[in-house]
């Protein structure tokens, strides 16, 4: 699918609790604690997708003031859950933004974030914008995790990822930005920007989207 390694699935839903219970319920899982983005207003769960992935359910944190600015992930307007977007591994972000550029994909610029888990340890990385457009969020954004702990290495890996779709009013160009970067995901026409992904659970085959 990629020249890159797939990293995690974002599922953003209005109300976490509701959000989580729904996806546990579809899965068969449990979900397990991920922490807060301070400063970023959201907090989230996470599932695991096996080893070195995981899905990650998350939402406005009602306890952080608004930052100023818009919340990732479109989490301000969003108004029903749904898989927003994908995320891949990268140890070159910068050169890979500048890729991007070359041939007209704006990735935006690496930042530095970090949450605390649920036992207090801090996990900090770098990414690509998670809020630049890419294409409705079916182009990657990339992460770095450094020195911290990659969090499925404490999940539970009853899941996996089967397969991932997108969709796109556009196809063609979104297409071939992928193909520029090395992504060899494959992109069909659609009424609106959509990831689609099937996932290997204790409850069978299920579809996330």
């Amino acid at each position: 699918m990629t020249d890159f390694v797939f990293d995690h699935l974002v599922y953003a839903v209005p109300d976490l609790d509701l959000g989580t219970r729904y996806v546990e319920e579809l899965l068969g899982v449990r979900s397990s604690p991920g922490g807060r983005h301070r400063g970023y207003g959201s907090r989230n769960r996470l599932i695991g997708l096996g080893p070195s992935s995981y899905l990650e359910i998350v939402s406005v944190d009602p306890s952080q003031r608004p930052s100023g600015w818009p919340r990732w992930f479109g989490l301000d307007d969003l108004h029903e859950s749904r898989l927003v977007t994908w995320c891949m591994k990268s140890d070159d972000l910068s050169g890979l933004v500048a890729r991007a550029r070359d041939v007209g994909l704006d990735l935006g610029d690496p930042i530095v974030a970090s949450r605390v888990r649920a036992d207090g340890t801090e996990l900090r990385w770098t990414f690509t914008d998670p809020a630049s457009d890419r294409a409705g969020g079916v182009v990657p954004f990339f992460i770095d995790w450094g020195l911290s702990e990659h969090p499925a290495r404490r999940l539970s890996t009853e899941c996996s990822v089967g397969d991932l779709r997108f969709e796109h009013p556009d196809p063609e160009p979104v297409q071939a930005g992928l193909r520029a970067l090395g992504v060899s995901a494959a992109v069909g026409r659609g009424d609106s920007p959509r990831v689609f992904a099937t996932i290997e659970s204790p409850n069978g085959t299920a579809e996330l989207a």
